[in-house]
């Protein structure tokens, strides 16, 4: 309620929260009959809208209170300590000793709120030229060093580059594509399949793709698929022998892919112009 209070949030939601809260008991429904009442001793409601709020908010005052005065890591001049979503956090830092120190007070501080680090679910990932895992110890246990892992739908690696999240998404792209074939290669007017393909296909490839450092191989990789989506949808196989020029023609377009990159990545940074914060500034 502190932690509440500290916030700003008026007295009378406080206490509305309190005592919806308070004296909380749950009762576990089978098909024979329901269990006997057992009290909630500490924690949010499962399923409760407000959970995930209070949730963040507590959260939110203990990584402030022990990262304070950490970080070396800096956008746009400004020093960035975490990466926030739900109930996931990334702490972010060039030197291997920040971490340390940050990992140290982050779990000292989070026993005061009575919160501890889960080990088995912790991950390191050093992005690096120089291949070598990073020592960080949490709880007097070695984390498990990581080559790459997925954050909201994004695949980092460890040598910062594009290629394996470019990879994965033409990978689910095309299992998308096979799944729903029969929409994108009947007698559909052309122009149909097309915006069909551009919607529900390479929006899927292209999620993302706004942040993307694109290397020639990346480059050859996106147009291979591109012309695999017309090649599939016009039902032509490799024993054709068909061009890549004739196939354009018959479905009546230009290489593409590459602009709609392009135009993303215009529309986010302007996007990101228009925000009207000094973290942008400079």
């Amino acid at each position: 309620m502190q932690i509440l209070k500290v916030t700003g949030i008026d007295w009378r939601e406080r206490k509305f929260i309190s005592k919806l809260y308070k004296a909380q008991s749950v009762k576990i429904q089978l098909k024979w009959g329901g269990t006997r009442s057992v009290k909630i001793g500490r924690g949010v409601r499962q399923g409760c809208c407000l959970s995930p709020i209070l949730f963040n908010l507590y959260s939110e005052c203990l990584t402030k209170e022990a990262l304070e005065g950490f970080g070396d890591f800096k956008i746009g001049g400004q020093i960035i300590h975490t990466v926030k979503y739900s109930d996931e956090l990334v702490l972010l830092a060039k030197e291997e000793k920040v971490p340390r120190d940050m990992i140290y007070t982050l779990t000292e501080i989070g026993r005061c709120y009575g919160m501890e680090m889960n080990v088995e679910k912790t991950e390191v990932m050093r992005i690096s030229r120089q291949s070598f895992p990073a020592k960080i110890m949490i709880y007097q246990k070695q984390p498990e060093n990581v080559e790459s892992f997925k954050y909201l739908g994004s695949m980092l690696t460890n040598d910062g580059r594009c290629t394996c999240e470019i990879k994965s998404r033409i990978a689910m792209a095309k299992a998308a594509f096979n799944k729903k074939r029969a929409h994108f290669t009947t007698t559909l007017d052309l122009k149909l399949r097309k915006k069909l393909v551009k919607c529900y296909i390479w929006s899927r490839v292209l999620y993302g793709a706004e942040t993307w450092t694109i290397r020639a191989v990346d480059q050859k990789h996106l147009e291979c698929f591109e012309m695999w989506c017309w090649s599939r949808m016009e039902n032509i196989s490799l024993t054709d022998h068909v061009r890549n020029e004739e196939e354009l023609l018959r479905v009546e377009e230009q290489r593409n892919i590459q602009h709609e990159i392009s135009k993303q990545k215009a529309n986010w940074i302007g996007h990101v112009f228009c925000v009207e914060t000094d973290f942008y500034t400079g």
